[in-house]
């Protein structure tokens, strides 16, 4: 049977990055489609559906401003039903506004204009358009939270140099958590405010530090993304030295944590000499590097865990005791990692290796093996990585990207126990453990290897972290206080002699 490849390309219409990610996953949900997209005309994007069989003739001569739909199908019927849904679906914004009377402004002039008192512009458009927005926005005197990615990093570099004269913060780009002024922007949690700034070149490792300093009882005054590249050494960490000025001469904060991958040497130097002359304490997890030389003022730990317990000045606390036994699958021998946030999977490799446990991984921290290159140990998988949400939405948004690995893992002869996470919150799927708990129920058998999971998030966050783990539990999957918990219980379980 032919498949059939059709574009409908809306001239000048633009809607935010992630809502087009969702209509795109219910189209392709629909009966007789085998993929859909739906997405800005920007090269790198037309690119992204052209790999994917999503481009038709009509598709390629899309602009940066224009949006393409793409849908491949078994036959022309299907593929028109899944043209008149996207219809469907793009009208519904439109008659929101028009019934509630609400007025958008369409640039940023206009927004500032109407809000003389905005200091920060949140920036979500194609990467080929991002600087230019955010150039805009620090010339206009607001500071700038990027959203968006694919923007070259020598882009990055001369806005944030431009951003420093101007004395404005950029954030990111590719920033995907930051809590200012205790209001959560993009993918964050709701938490209490507090005495502990972070500033955080990792976003779910951000939530994972955040989210337990509220179960612990403490808080945040805020927490700055930086982006994941800001510490490289073509950025120089231009952002995170300013969050830490800005975190010093923040009344609120008693307390500087800073969260990120480890930097290059003279990057670490310049962040550790920043810090060294602070007058505030400070917390640092670089995760992968923990026995970096520091200053007087400042505490290095290896985990997220080990950060936020600190923050709140909890002791070191042995890994939480599991409710019931946990057996591994007869035979297997591996622990499989499924993760969606990057920073949990980063967490977890440190605890492997601590272990003494040989791991591999396709976003692997310093010393640990790339999956494509040593495929041997046990596999810890980002599926947050590129490789995974190329022109599909990222698992926090849509969990349904990580079914397929679930439900291999689960019938791979080799796997004895799988770790996987949930991350709630702003920004997230509305019932992301419901969505695994129901992939568990229709995959499960008799002599399937058990699943260890943990949630980050708060009981003020719109899924309720409680009720999270109820729907976990309730299919039969072991949940643990937190993501180093969660990992501690699967090396526990599967012994290397095993």
């Amino acid at each position: 049977m032919n498949e059939v490849i059709v574009n409908d390309v809306r001239k000048g219409l633009y809607l935010d990055s992630v809502a087009l990610m969702r209509m795109s996953r219910a189209i392709s949900n629909m009966d007789g489609v085998i993929e859909a997209a739906m997405m800005m005309g920007t090269p790198s994007n037309l690119e992204i559906m052209a790999d994917a069989q999503l481009l038709a003739d009509n598709g390629k001569i899309a602009a940066g401003g224009d949006l393409v739909i793409g849908v491949r199908a078994t036959n022309q019927a299907a593929a028109s039903a899944a043209l008149d849904y996207a219809e469907i679906q793009l009208k519904k914004p439109m008659q929101a506004g028009e019934k509630t009377k609400e007025w958008r402004p369409k640039t940023l002039r206009a927004a500032i204009k109407v809000e003389p008192k905005t200091n920060l512009a949140l920036i979500s458009v194609p990467g080929d358009f991002a600087v230019a927005e955010a150039r805009k926005a620090i010339r206009r005197g607001l500071n700038a939270m990027i959203f968006s990615d694919n923007v070259a990093l020598s882009e990055e570099a001369t806005l944030k140099r431009e951003a420093r004269e101007l004395g404005r913060l950029v954030m990111g780009p590719d920033c995907g958590t930051a809590i200012i002024n205790g209001t959560p922007l993009a993918f964050a949690n709701a938490v209490p405010r507090g005495k502990t700034g972070i500033v955080g070149a990792s976003g779910t490792g951000t939530q994972e530090i955040s989210s337990l300093i509220a179960q612990y009882g403490g808080g945040i005054s805020h927490a700055i993304g930086v982006g994941g590249r800001d510490l490289k050494s073509e950025v120089g960490g231009i952002s995170t030295l300013m969050a830490i000025d800005a975190l010093e001469a923040d009344n609120m904060t008693e307390q500087i944590l800073l969260v990120s991958k480890p930097p290059p040497k003279e990057v670490a130097d310049a962040v550790l000499a920043r810090i060294s002359r602070s007058g505030k304490p400070a917390i640092i997890c670089f995760i992968g590097a923990n026995e970096l030389p520091m200053p007087g003022n400042v505490r290095q730990v290896a985990t997220l865990k080990e950060a936020a317990r600190m923050a709140v000045d909890l002791p070191d606390g042995e890994p939480a005791v599991p409710e019931t036994e946990i057996e591994i699958a007869s035979g297997g021998k591996l622990i499989k990692g499924l993760f969606s946030g990057g920073t949990l999977c980063a967490e977890t490799q440190v605890l492997f290796c601590a272990a003494g446990r040989a791991v591999c991984s396709n976003a692997p921290i310093p010393g640990v093996s790339s999956l494509e290159v040593a495929n041997k140990g046990h596999p810890l998988l980002d599926l947050g990585d590129d490789q995974y949400t190329r022109g599909k939405p990222h698992p926090m948004i849509d969990p349904s990207v990580r079914d397929d690995l679930i439900v291999e893992a689960l019938n791979d002869a080799t796997v004895g126990l799988v770790l996987a996470d949930v991350v709630i919150g702003y920004g997230a799927h509305a019932d992301p453990a419901g969505h695994l708990a129901a992939v568990i129920a229709a995959n499960a058998r008799e002599g399937t290897p058990p699943i260890i999971a943990s949630v980050t998030g708060t009981e003020e966050d719109p899924q309720v972290r409680s009720r999270q783990v109820a729907k976990l539990k309730a299919a039969g999957i072991i949940v643990a206080p937190t993501n180093a918990d969660a990992t501690a219980w699967a090396l526990a379980a599967v012994h290397p002699s095993d």
